[in-house]
Formats: structure tokens, sequence, C-alpha cells
């Protein structure tokens, strides 16, 4: 049957089965933490943010970040595998998306690769904040594309009225999935308490709808191979709080194991495979100091302060095995990342000063980062070492009017970035299509950029229960070291990739507006954006001829030259071609699109109805007319809920369209569709909270390729997946 046909009858079964959270109860108040003034009510900012708590983030919560998130409307999953899932907001990914653990970066390298897991536990979040669009005047050059808030209850000043201890367990038969979040507080005193937490997740190889590979005819059907998965994440923070305000100190660790899919099949028993594999093993050690003094001088309402030490270490391994025997050969370590970063952040709210409230900011990181080759006495390896420094100040000023409220905002950063040298062992290069060979510099001068953000806001209350969000920014980002230093294979990503490091500031001129309507049996957010972009940066595929990207060998040879002339089909070693190339290049673009999201209650009751609906249309491309690449498809969603006796029941459908607006030597995406079903059942007069509950994914078992992956032609989505699991707390009341 095909999925045409299956709709009607998917919207009878949606509205038969219905689904979690019952929304004929009172519309709880949205708290976000990650704004200039500290909590404010959602209600009450200018910029457009979707705040993910209680009953609908334990629905979402999943194994990675970008699975979390991807559904809400402008975010997307730009997965790399089940160990992988960075969010993709509005088109923008990578280092343009900052991601931030309780208000400070999370320190790790997933912004410097495509493989590269980000270094923190979602299920462990107990609210989780979304900001759509440029967000550098608060969080620096980095958050040009958006900001991303996971917010724990380690840092929360208040504590609960009794100790309490939280567990969360899940299994699904899909990879054997198993799943475990803990949690306690213990107040030693009134003034002093201690907070833990402990998540693992284990699995072994995911299930599949179809061949692993897009063009796959023969070989093993149905199973992703090397996606096996496993992280432990562990803290303990103490909060001291009096009075004057509160000080909070905390360690964390994070550790992964996980593979990168590929079919795997050395003797080429079952199709063409590949004789090795990479896993991606990490560690991130974190310390955080945190403090709030309240009233700290006159005309200054508050003082808060941040600061994070991190380490973060990252092995990409590959696993070679005989085409002969099929035995393992050799296991060797392809490239070594070492990240160590201070960062620090003042902020200083002001009391009204002729109608203006408030926050002058301060902020300091330094960064030092290697990625090594510990194969060869080559000092770097893909990315040269090197050492960034950034300051910054930055001023949010705003103002209530008789129609709403207006924002003002200035930052001004400066950054320092200084590379190793690298001697006499420099390395080969690659050629350019007109032969041209390029080499890695010897030597680099020391950059300095001055990135300069100004924006403006304002929140127009048009009536009971609707708001008019407008706004307007000018926002400058610096170059990542990625795309500045990179020359060289990236094993684990599959690319040879060639930085430059002439390249310069990317600019920004954001304009939003957004419609909101809060009220009654219907509510709805409509907005629609329009991010022009002065030199934007992307990683462009050369065009082999036959409308393939170019691929190269392990030292960037392509077919015909170097170490692959003379090569006989199938040679290992320097004939493999199995890197695609892919340079930094800076061109004018521009991104513009719309998001919606909202609900209508059906029926209320002692069984109510609501139907979701959702959708969002993100389009990318340069000015000159070029679709730019790995742009998210146009979504549309629809959902039902309801409630009876404890039992909360939602089954959501979602369309992800078919992308074939795409760049050089990128291949389209067809089409999928997503439904999945949660049953959560709260089992009454027990003397604790203790919710069972069912989740249901990728029911039709669909065989998806999500077009913003730079591995969606190596790996589709996980097939139908069931998790069942419980959720519980003991005390805390």
């Amino acid at each position: 049957m095909k999925m045409s046909s299956r709709l009607p009858l998917l919207l009878a079964l949606t509205a038969l089965t219905a689904a979690a959270a019952a929304d004929n109860r009172p519309l709880e108040e949205l708290i976000v933490t990650g704004t200039a003034f500290g909590a404010r009510s959602a209600d009450e900012l200018t910029q457009p943010v979707s705040v993910l708590q209680g009953d609908e983030l334990a629905r979402r919560l999943a194994g990675s970040l970008g699975e979390i998130l991807d559904g809400v409307p402008g975010v997307a999953n730009a997965d790399f595998g089940p160990g992988v899932g960075r969010p993709t907001v509005r088109g923008q990914q990578g280092s343009r998306v900052v991601v931030l653990d309780d208000g400070l970066p999370v320190a790790d390298v997933s912004g410097e690769g495509v493989d590269h897991a980000v270094g923190i536990d979602g299920r462990g979040a107990e609210q989780i904040e979304i900001f759509r669009g440029p967000m550098t005047l608060l969080y620096g050059s980095g958050a040009a594309g958006g900001v991303v808030n996971v917010g724990s209850f380690r840092f929360l000043q208040d504590f609960a009225p009794t100790s309490f201890a939280r567990i969360d367990a899940s299994y699904s038969p899909n990879g054997r999935d198993r799943q475990l979040g803990l949690q306690a507080e213990h107040a030693l005193q009134a003034y002093f308490a201690l907070r833990a937490a402990f998540g693992t997740r284990r699995s072994t190889d995911f299930s599949i709808a179809g061949f692993q590979e897009i063009d796959q005819t023969e070989g093993r059907r149905g199973r992703l191979q090397n996606s096996s998965v496993s992280t432990d994440t562990a803290s303990l923070t103490g909060i001291f709080r009096q009075d004057w305000g509160h000080v909070g100190l905390g360690a964390s660790r994070w550790r992964t194991d996980y593979g990168i899919p590929e079919v795997f099949d050395p003797q080429r028993l079952r199709g063409d495979g590949a004789d090795e594999y990479e896993r991606v093993t990490a560690d991130y050690d974190r310390v955080d100091l945190r403090a709030e003094v309240l009233a700290p001088f006159p005309g200054f309402t508050s003082l808060r302060w941040k600061s994070a030490w991190t380490r973060f270490e990252q092995q990409e391994t590959g696993f070679e095995f005989s085409r002969d025997t099929g035995e393992l050969e050799d296991v060797e370590v392809e490239v070594e990342f070492d990240n160590r970063e201070l960062q620090g952040r003042l902020d200083l709210v002001h009391a009204p000063v002729a109608g203006w409230q408030g926050v002058l900011g301060l902020t300091v990181a330094d960064r030092d980062f290697v990625a090594d080759d510990p194969r060869s006495d080559e000092e770097s390896f893909y990315i040269r070492p090197n050492r960034t420094r950034t300051y910054a100040v930055f001023l949010v000023e705003e103002r209530q009017t008789r129609f709403g409220q207006l924002e003002l905002g200035v930052r001004v950063e400066r950054e320092r970035s200084r590379t190793a040298d690298l001697d006499s062992r420099v390395d080969g290069g690659v050629t350019t299509p007109d032969g041209t060979l390029v080499t890695r510099p010897e030597r680099l001068a020391a950059r300095t950029t001055t990135p300069v953000s100004l924006s403006a806001g304002s929140l127009v209350r048009l009536g009971e229960g609707h708001r008019l969000r407008l706004g307007i920014s000018r926002a400058q980002r610096t170059p990542s070291a990625e795309q500045l230093y990179a020359f060289g294979r990236h094993a684990a990503a599959g690319t040879w990739e060639v930085g430059n490091p002439t390249l310069d500031l990317e600019t920004y001129s954001n304009f939003e507006i957004g419609l909101e309507r809060h009220r009654e049996r219907l509510r709805y957010e409509f907005t629609v954006f329009y991010n022009r972009a002065d030199d934007y940066i992307f990683l462009a595929s050369e065009d082999d001829g036959s409308g393939n990207p170019v691929v190269v060998n392990d030292i960037g040879n392509r077919a015909g030259e170097g170490a692959t002339l003379g090569c006989a089909p199938g040679e290992g070693g320097l004939c493999r071609l199995r890197n695609q190339l892919v340079t930094n290049t800076q061109a004018d673009a521009r991104f513009y699109g719309a998001e919606l999201a909202g609900s209508f209650r059906v029926a209320t009751g002692a069984v109510p109805l609501t139907l979701h609906f959702s959708g969002d249309l993100v389009r990318g491309q340069l000015r000159e007319g070029a679709n730019l690449p790995r742009i998210t498809p146009a979504r549309a969603g629809v959902g039902l809920a309801s409630r009876w006796q404890g039992l909360d029941m939602r089954m959501d459908l979602q369309r992800i369209t078919r992308q074939n607006r795409i760049a050089q030597a990128e291949s389209p995406t067809d089409g999928f569709n997503l439904l999945s079903l949660d049953v959560a059942w709260q089992l009454p007069r027990t003397g604790t909270d203790t919710t069972f509950y069912l989740r249901a994914r990728n029911l039709l078992d669909e065989d998806g390729r999500r077009h913003q992956s730079f591995f969606k032609d190596e790996a589709p989505i996980i097939g139908r997946a069931f998790y069942l699991g419980f959720r519980s707390q003991i005390g805390g009341r």
C-alpha cells in the first residue's frame, strides 16, 4: 500500500487513539533562563524561543540532543548515526549553533566535525530552551545560527522541600537500547545542599527498514552495521545559599564510545563492503563555578558570575580486517582531538534609569585546541594546533511602552587566534580542478578579529492573548578553527577537508516577525524570517564530471594521480578512494522561511481531545542563485492528544518532504513519514510519583534519509522502535 493511500487511515487511527498531555488543564507559564535578564517568562521576550519542559520534555527524551529536538519548528537533527545528533536550526548547524550547559557553552569538538557527538546528556535536562536566529549578542559569534540551552537541576537556587531521588529507565528491542538516568538532592543544612546525577546508555547495532547505503542492492539488509553506542555521565554539585544570593560548585563527566555506521564485509561474502570500520571514544571533564549576589552595589539589582574549566579528549580508531580471512588485523588510532578551555561570564543588572532597565556583561574565553595524528611525527593532522582568546562586552537595555516593550543591544568582541608552526614537516597537498597543487602553509600569522553585533526588538501586545514580535539584528561571526585550519583526512567523517586561513568574518542581517495567540481553544505561534549572510562559509563539494563528488585517497590524491597511478580495482592502502573532497568556500548567501506551531482544543470534559499542528520551511541559497548544501527540507506535522483517568495518550504524524533543491555534487533525498505514539500511565495512590510509559517511533518503518546530514547516503534513520520505561520520584514534596 502506498503512503498516499495510507494517510486517510492513519489520520483516522490518530483520531481514535490520540495521545499524551491533558490540554484542558491550565497552561503553565514557561520560564526561560537563557536571557540577558535571567529567568523571564517566555511571554516577555522579544526573540522567538521554544521551551521543552515537564511532560513534553519527558515525551521527547532520547539518546542524543538532536533526536530530542527534532521536529521542533525550525530545528532538525543532523545525525551521523545513533551516537551523534547535533541540532540544526533554520538550516544552520555545526559551529554556528551554540549548545549551552546551564548557560555556558559546551566546550567539546562537535562544532569541528559532523561525526562528533555533543558532550551533554539531554536525559538529565529539567528544561531545554531553543532560541532561533542569531544570538551573538549574548553568546558570541558562534551563535550566529541559534542557541540551545540545556538546563539541569544542578544550579537551581531553590531547594526541594525534602530530599528526593528520581529514576528514569527505558528499554527498546531495536538495538537492545538500554537507557537509565538517576538524580538526587539532599539538603545537609537549610543553606547547603548536595545534588548528584548519573546516566548511562548501552546498545547494540540498530535495525533499519532496508539496505544501509542509498545505492546498495545486495548484502546485509535490515541492520545498521557498527551503530552501537555506549555513554556514561555523572555529576556532583554543592549549592550554598543565603539572603544575599547563592554560590554553586560542581564537577561533571561525560564519556562515550560509538560507531560510525558503515557497510562492513571485508571478504565480500554478501556484497562490496568495507574491510574496516571506525569508532569514536571521547572523555569530557568539566568544573563549574556559579554565583549570584543580590543588590551588590548601589544602582544594581544583581551580579551573576558563571565560569567553567573543561578538558575534552577524543580518539577516532580504525579497525582493519583481512580480506582473505576476515579476521581483525590492526587497530589504530587515526586522529586524536584535545580541547582545553577556560571560560567566564559576568552579568550586572542595573535598576531602571529613565525608564530603561539593562544588563552590562563581560565574557572571556581561552581555548587550546589540537587535532593530532599519533601515527606520524607530524604535530597536526586535519586541524593544526591553535590557541584562541576571546574577550567581549555587551549591553542590553529594555523599556516598557504603552504598546508592549522595546529592547536594544550591542556587543563588541575581540578574538585573537594563533597557530603552531609546522616547519619542515609540511605534508603534500590536493590539486584543484585546474591542476594547481594546494599545500598547507608552514607558518601562519596570528589572526585578530573584532566582530560587532547590534540588535533591536519589540513585543507588541495587540489585545488579550495576542502578541506581535518584531526583530532586526546585525551579527558578525568569526570563522571556526575547522574552517580556517583544516587540511587533511577526517577519517570517521569520510572527508578530506581543506580550510582557508584567509577567510573573512561572516555578517548576518536578520529580520523576523512573529504573530502569537495564547487564549481560548486556539493557540498558535507563526514566524517568518529573512537572514542575509555576507561572506557565508560552507563546505563545497567538487563535481567529478558525472554529478558525483570528487573522492580522494588518504593523502589527497585523486584517481589517476600520485599514489593512485596503476591501482587495480579493489586494491587497498593508498589505492582506496574513500574520502569526499570538500573545501571551505565563502560567498554571499540568504536564508528565509517560516515556522508554525499550535493547538486547537477539539473537546473538553472527562476525555479531552486536542489537535496539534506544526510545520517549517527554510530555503538556503547563494545570492547568485545556486542552492546551499544540506538544507533541511520542508516539514509538516499533525497530532492528537487526550487523557482518561490518569492515562495520557498522543499520536503524531510528521511529513518530511522531498529535498530536490540541491547544491553542486549533492544528491536529492526522498520524502518520508514519521508516525509516533506515546502512552503514559501515572500509578495512583502509591506514595510516589511513578509513571509507566510506552514510546513508539517510526511506526511505519520508513527508510528515511535526513538531507541535512552529511551522512545521508551511508545510513538511514533507524527503523521501527518501541521504548518501554518508567520514571519515578521519591520525596521532594
